[in-house]
């Protein structure tokens, strides 16, 4: 434990982390389960030890920095919440289509609900038995390795949750052939391997037969099974090999109610695009998130863009030195609230700020606290040096790498950007994605504030579009 010890020293270094945060790490480390520092969910792991959502995502990516913890990023089924692919970095999730055998789907992948990022301890810091995921035991494979960290599986007796749709399993070492009897009830039934995700579905109906069937089923990563086949209850013998470099765990399941309420019990995840959003990751992470030739789309987020009104004038009116230090700390406070709302600045162009945030309402928190923050510091210079206008808007998105940063493509970032041009001194002007919002909603009756509605044409869009100006 002593290099952990000198992890951990370093890691308290980092004044901005959570000191509370880092002790429930330490704990977790010490006393902690195998199967709790396997992809970590940090979401849970807040709510667990009482913990801020974003003071722990921070936490867990200073610790990762560090080398604590190794960071996956892990593709979901969102139908039974299966993880379809595991990547150590961003960069190495390429494919436009990603199938799940157990569903029998496709799924083009978003970074909203399909990407989770998940924390794993460091094998440097402490051993677990996922670290050898082909040692797991089935019941363990299917929890820790499986199964995603968004699907709420019981702490305790989850084999014995299991049991109750499981009807036989059976582990092959590589190269090996077995023979699997299996009394088939009247239901629909899964034969479903984990590790290669392959499935054979038997739609068992009809009069009971007491006639011996046969079955042969061959795991070897090329010919994945998945068709339906049509069978009587009763008895039936299921011929298994192994062809791959690996064990393999065939694993009968009845496709009941009791397997479909253990795969409905889901709890929130940290997800690749509130990741992305994040202002800890962005500054620890700032070049080596995605492939330059990457396009991951993104189903909704939320843009915010400021600019100065009058920066020229202000660099006449008060002289460089002073208008340099005035936008300077503007950018300063503008950075904190972002971070603080849970959202991350993107770039600065001149005098303007691009950030996004994952749902609209923290960008409107974000406004009207940089509006507030701005007429605090005007009012102390006793001058109105400082007048911002905000344009928000949320919707679509690619995540693309460009000047070696992460940034983001699309129209919807282009009518954030003109919503903003439309605004003027100190106003915010937002989209009707945005103020329709629920919470955005809730947002502005506490402070009772009534957006105000405006049919507007924007330069390259065809129609109106209704911007409101918070008032």
């Amino acid at each position: 434990m002593n290099e952990a010890q000198d992890l951990f020293s370093l890691l308290r270094q980092s004044t901005d982390v959570d000191p509370r945060a880092i002790d429930a790490i330490k704990r977790t480390i010490a006393e902690g389960k195998d199967r709790e520092l396997c992809r970590i969910n940090a979401l849970a792991f807040a709510s667990k030890h009482g913990l801020d959502e974003e003071r722990a995502i921070g936490a867990f990516l200073h610790a990762a920095r560090v080398g604590l913890f190794d960071i996956s990023w892990n593709v979901l089924c969102p139908g039974c919440g299966g993880v379809l692919d595991s990547n150590a970095t961003l960069k190495t999730l390429q494919k436009d289509e990603y199938t799940c055998a157990l569903c029998s789907e496709g799924y083009s992948p978003t970074l909203d609900e399909m990407v989770e990022v998940t924390f794993t301890v460091s094998p440097r810091v402490r051993k677990i038995a996922a670290h050898n995921p082909h040692e797991l035991p089935l019941v363990e494979y299917f929890r820790q390795i499986y199964w995603a960290s968004g699907v709420d599986l019981p702490e305790e007796d989850f084999a014995k949750t299991m049991e109750a749709f499981s009807l036989e399993d059976i582990e092959l070492a590589p190269g090996e052939k077995a023979v699997l009897p299996v009394q088939l009830p009247s239901e629909f039934i899964i034969v479903f391997e984990p590790v290669t995700h392959s499935v054979k579905f038997i739609d068992v109906k009809g009069e009971p037969t007491r006639e011996r069937r046969n079955l042969s089923l061959v795991f070897d990563r090329e010919h994945v099974q998945n068709q339906t086949l049509e069978m009587q209850p009763g008895p039936l013998r299921i011929s298994l090999e192994n062809r791959t470099d690996t064990r393999v765990l065939p694993t009968v399941f009845i496709a009941g109610q009791e397997l479909h309420d253990l795969l409905g019990k889901r709890r929130p995840f940290l997800t690749a695009k509130r990741l992305l959003t994040n202002q800890t990751f962005r500054d620890l992470y700032r070049t080596d998130t995605l492939d330059i030739n990457q396009r991951l789309k993104i189903t909704s987020l939320t843009f915010l863009f400021t600019d100065l009104r009058g920066s020229t004038e202000l660099y006449e009116r008060v002289g460089d030195l002073s208008a340099f230090d005035l936008v300077r700390v503007h950018f300063q406070v503008l950075h904190e609230i972002v971070a603080s709302e849970a959202g991350a600045v993107v770039k600065t162009i001149g005098d303007a700020v691009m950030a996004t945030f994952a749902t609209p309402d923290r960008a409107i928190a974000a406004a009207l606290r940089m509006r507030d923050a701005m007429r605090a510091l005007n009012e102390k210079s006793g001058r109105e040096d400082l007048l911002l206008k905000i344009g928000v808007h949320a919707g679509p998105c690619i995540a693309v790498s460009m000047n070696e940063r992460q940034d983001y493509f699309g129209q919807t970032v282009n009518i954030a950007s003109r919503v903003q041009n439309l605004a003027n001194a100190q106003a915010i002007f937002a989209t009707r994605a945005v103020v329709d919002d629920n919470l955005t909603a809730d947002l502005l009756h506490r402070n009772a504030l009534t957006p105000v509605p405006h049919e507007v044409s924007l330069r390259g869009i065809e129609r109106e579009i209704a911007v409101y100006t918070i008032p």
